[in-house]
C-alpha cells in the first residue's frame, strides 16, 4: 500500500465498528495483509503470533504442532483483543490462523461481529515463503501440519475466501469492498 493511502470510511450512521480476522494457513501473508487492510479501514492491527504463550511458540518452534486444546487459550486472547478495540469504538483487524470452524466459532463468541477473509494459497507456495523467513518460530516442517487442519469457511459464514498470491493491494481492495458489502446488510 502506498504511505499517503487514505483510510476508507466505513461509518454507515450506525456506529457500528469493523472485526476482521484475516486467516489462514502459515506463509498466506496474515501480517502483511493485515496490516495493510488495517491502514486502509483505519483499525488496529493485532498480530496473533505475539499473543501465543510462551509454550506454544516453544512447541511451535521444536515442529510440534498445537492442539485445539493448546490453542483455546490463544485464541481467547486475539478474541479478547479485537473485543477491547471494539469496546473503545475502534476498527480491529487480526491475523490469526482460524483454520477450523471451532477456531472461528470460538473467536466470535469474544466478538459476535467477527467477519473473516481467508487467504488462499498452496501448500508449495506456502512451504516456499515459510521456508524463506527469517526470526519466526514457526518451521517450515508445520506446513503440511496446517493444511492437515485447515476447514475453509463455509457458505453460512461472513468470510471473503480470496487468492493469497496476488498484490496486497489487490487483496486490501477486495477485503475492503467485501467490508461494505458486509455492513450494508441489515442487522439480526
Amino acid at each position: 500500500m502506498e504511505s499517503d493511502a487514505r483510510p476508507v470510511p466505513l461509518d454507515d450512521g450506525r456506529n457500528s465498528r469493523i472485526a476482521v480476522v484475516v486467516m489462514g494457513v502459515a506463509g498466506c501473508g496474515k501480517t502483511a495483509v493485515g496490516k495493510a487492510l488495517a491502514m486502509a479501514i483505519d483499525a488496529r492491527f493485532i498480530e496473533g503470533d505475539r499473543l501465543h504463550p510462551p509454550e506454544n511458540v516453544a512447541r511451535m518452534a521444536r515442529g510440534e504442532p498445537l492442539t485445539d486444546e493448546l490453542r483455546a487459550g490463544w485464541l481467547d486472547a486475539v478474541g479478547q483483543a479485537m473485543r477491547a478495540a471494539i469496546s473503545v469504538d475502534e476498527n480491529a483487524v487480526a491475523a490469526c490462523s482460524a483454520l477450523k470452524r471451532i477456531y472461528r466459532d470460538r473467536l466470535r463468541r469474544a466478538e459476535p461481529s467477527i467477519v473473516f477473509v481467508h487467504l488462499k494459497i498452496s501448500r508449495k507456495e506456502a512451504f516456499g515463503r515459510v521456508g524463506r523467513r527469517r526470526g519466526h518460530f514457526m518451521p517450515a516442517s508445520l506446513v503440511d501440519s496446517q493444511f492437515a487442519t485447515l476447514e475453509p469457511p463455509g457458505a453460512d459464514e461472513s468470510a471473503l475466501s480470496i487468492d493469497a498470491t496476488g498484490p496486497i493491494s489487490d487483496i486490501v481492495a477486495a477485503a475492503v469492498t467485501f467490508l461494505e458489502v458486509e455492513r450494508s446488510k441489515p442487522a439480526e
